[in-house]
């Protein structure tokens, strides 16, 4: 697919890939058709176990990983033989390196077992692939079009990228220090809302108004983004007491999506993309996403809730683009705890 194209997959492939996804402390498992068509896509969250902490525990989450893999992937594969697959794909990273390593080592064990054809697929990159499944292809919206800007906003990672076609990605900017994602737990651990962060600051903040006065990092002349200031910011107004929890957390929730939002947008006239695509846990709140469609001067896709959290599915869609691309990876995969785009 070139610039400006719209990209919709023939019905007449079928093309089955099983997607395996451990990069953190979710165990999923899904069957992808043709790269949007989703058979099957289970996920077995961890967060009643590290919520206990605070926080995921990487030790404990490996484990958990261990324990429930085999039962997930057989859920995932019921109604679908092993004849049906054609591909096998995992997240290799970026990750927790132990979850990594659950989801790598089995689908190599999978692969070589059935002579199936591998291809290891980076986290980041899976998570842009949300906007391909189901009806935000071919569907009820009219798809992708190319050149596109993505903003990634998961757990660990706050990127923008522009993409040009598959496998053809610029990153432009990230974070210089913590994520939204991270800025969003560190918050609630402030207000004393609980893990996960980004759903207990949510909650808390419908019934608040971001009336307090919290600082917003520019970083005018580039793509980069900044919460550590924000969130430290926090920190000093509820030190103080007498700040209405509610009100903390409407105002610090305002405050990352106004920086999300405006730089992406100013990076989206400068580049003159098609279309902006939200993906990553964070692009599950419901702000964020109201905030996009309302200012946006393009059209902006956006998963599902379901789809912008880990999941395999995601996982399974792109791999179907770099299996079409001929590509495929050797059984001795390895995990890249670190791995980021390009």
């Amino acid at each position: 697919m070139g610039k400006g194209s719209y990209e919709c997959k023939p019905e007449t492939n079928k093309m089955k890939i099983l997607g395996i996804e451990t990069s953190c402390d979710e165990t999923a498992a899904a069957i992808v058709q043709d790269g949007s068509k989703i058979i099957s896509n289970v996920v077995s969250s961890q967060i009643d176990i590290h919520a206990r902490y605070g926080g995921i525990v990487p030790e404990v989450a490996s484990r958990q990983h261990l324990l429930t893999i085999i039962p997930v992937i057989s859920q995932a594969m019921t109604g679908v033989s092993w004849q049906d697959i054609n591909g096998i794909a995992v997240t290799f990273g970026p990750g927790l390196v132990g979850s990594l390593l659950v989801g790598v080592n089995l689908a190599k064990a999978m692969a070589v077992a059935g002579k199936l054809p591998l291809v290891g697929v980076n986290h980041l990159e899976a998570h842009i692939y949300a906007n391909w499944l189901d009806s935000s292809l071919c569907g009820e919206k009219e798809g992708v079009e190319f050149p596109c800007l993505c903003l990634v906003v998961s757990g660990g990672h706050s990127d923008l990228v522009l993409m040009n076609g598959h496998e053809q990605f610029e990153k432009l900017g990230q974070t210089r220090d913590d994520a939204a994602g991270e800025a969003f737990d560190k918050a609630a651990r402030i207000l004393g809302l609980g893990y996960p962060g980004g759903p207990a600051v949510e909650q808390a903040a419908r019934s608040g108004s971001p009336s307090l006065s919290l600082p917003r990092a520019w970083l005018r002349g580039s793509h980069d983004f900044s919460f550590s200031g924000l969130k430290t910011a926090l920190w000093h107004l509820v030190s103080k007491g007498d700040v209405s929890v509610a009100d903390a957390a409407a105002s610090f929730q305002l405050a990352v999506v106004d920086v999300l939002v405006v730089k992406t947008i100013e990076a989206a006239r400068q580049l003159k993309v098609k279309q902006i695509l939200l993906s990553g846990g964070v692009a599950a709140n419901k702000m964020l996403t109201q905030h996009f469609l309302a200012s946006a001067p393009v059209p902006v896709l956006i998963p599902p809730p379901h789809l912008c959290t880990d999941n395999a599915a995601m996982v399974a869609a792109c791999a179907y683009y770099h299996f079409q691309a001929g590509e495929r990876s050797a059984y001795d995969l390895d995990v890249v705890p670190s791995l980021s785009f390009g």
